[in-house]
């Protein structure tokens, strides 16, 4: 029996429903999923997290969905999808990449997988599913 192997990636930066449903969709696209935690150097699109990395990971690897979590690579985002050879790069539906670019950079190193990107979550009218909204909502309350 072939198994297909999933990667998954983010910050997971104070873990929530969306990020949930995002490892759960990313699984369905296999068998075994592999989540790349983002290193907090590495993360420039947004601000830096709040929780240390290796307490991501630890907190992504307990998630159900999630077969093994690890720390991305300090230099080159590739390295572990080098290492783990996915047959599929799940995005997540809101991540600031571009499937286009994933594919080329994929194609430049000679792996061969699918990129696809996962559907979004429908928030119910008291859910928050962003760590952003969630840091203002304590900042908020918290005052």
């Amino acid at each position: 029996m072939v198994t297909r192997d999933v990667v998954a990636q983010g910050t997971f930066d104070i873990l929530h429903p969306g990020h949930v449903h995002y490892l759960r969709e990313a699984k369905a696209m296999g068998d075994r999923l592999h989540v790349i935690v983002a290193r907090s150097e590495n993360v420039t699109h947004k601000a830096p997290p709040v929780v240390p990395d290796r307490q991501r990971v630890e907190m992504v690897e307990a998630l159900d969905p999630v077969d093994y979590a690890r720390l991305g690579h300090a230099e080159d985002i590739f390295v572990p999808i080098e290492q783990i050879e996915p047959d599929v790069i799940a995005l997540g539906y809101d991540q600031h990449h571009e499937v286009e670019g994933i594919e080329t950079a994929l194609d430049e190193r000679g792996l061969d997988c699918e990129v696809r990107r996962a559907g979004p979550r429908k928030a119910s009218e008291d859910e928050i599913l962003s760590t952003g909204s969630i840091i203002e909502k304590i900042l908020d309350e918290r005052s």
